[in-house]
């Protein structure tokens, strides 16, 4: 019997942890940190904001929230991967933050208390969930009323010659970049493989309006590489 997608997926994160970030910014040219950067730009965090990273990783956002939320804030990063979580752990000890608590969990079912964040982040890992309504219906649940969810994911490009392009690039270019710099070819093939099925960013926006969203905006990347989604909770 084969693997479940959150079987494979665990497989997969428990593997590479140790070459993710740097893997992470070869594959995206390094533009994976602009992006995460204009997304902070436009949330705004406020000092003493409360936030959640959903498959937090290694915890590069969740630190980034924790930094823009100051002394007086409080961030949760949640992740199943005990050896991403482990490197996490690493970055928050070095960086002095008190106030980030990384947990292990899982992302569908998150066995949080509701309407307690301001925000609540999911940066590449909503392609990873076996049940994407599931995770951005939790995504809404754990949010205050007004509060924003955030999902900062590769998309498909628009533009046809772009989208070529991109195909080939995620299908066989990034899988033999995992062979020959990480020795892990079939963990890379599994990351072209759920960014090429992932849904496009009209798509994605439509189905946080069914998870009960009341609006939802979207920011591109690079032509389409990559977009952010902002999804604001109704206040009461």
């Amino acid at each position: 019997m084969g693997q479940s997608k959150e079987e494979r997926v665990h497989d997969v994160f428990e593997t590479i942890y140790e070459k993710y970030d740097s893997m992470n910014s070869i594959i995206s040219f390094n533009l994976h940190k602009s992006w995460r950067k204009e997304t902070m730009r436009q949330m705004n965090v406020p000092q003493g904001a409360s936030a959640l990273d959903l498959c937090c990783g290694t915890a590069d956002w969740t630190l980034s929230l924790a930094e823009a939320a100051g002394s007086e804030g409080h961030v949760k990063g949640l992740d199943f991967s005990a050896n991403m979580l482990k490197i996490g752990r690493q970055k928050v000890n070095q960086s002095g933050w008190k106030t980030i608590e990384l947990v292990e969990g899982n992302a569908m079912g998150c066995l949080l208390i509701p309407t307690v964040f301001d925000f609540v982040t999911i940066g590449f890992g909503l392609r990873n969930v076996p049940d994407y309504q599931q995770t951005m219906q939790e995504m809404h649940r754990v949010l205050k009323p007004g509060g924003m969810a955030v999902c900062l994911e590769t998309s498909q490009p628009e533009r046809k010659a772009v989208e070529g392009i991109y195909s080939l690039y995620f299908k066989y270019v990034m899988p033999r970049l995992g062979k020959y710099l990480a020795g892990r070819f079939d963990e890379y093939s599994w990351l072209q493989e759920s960014t090429m099925n992932f849904p496009n960013k009209s798509a994605l926006a439509v189905m946080f309006k069914q998870a009960g969203f009341k609006t939802v905006t979207v920011h591109s990347f690079s032509m389409g590489a990559a977009a952010a989604h902002f999804a604001r909770k109704q206040l009461d």
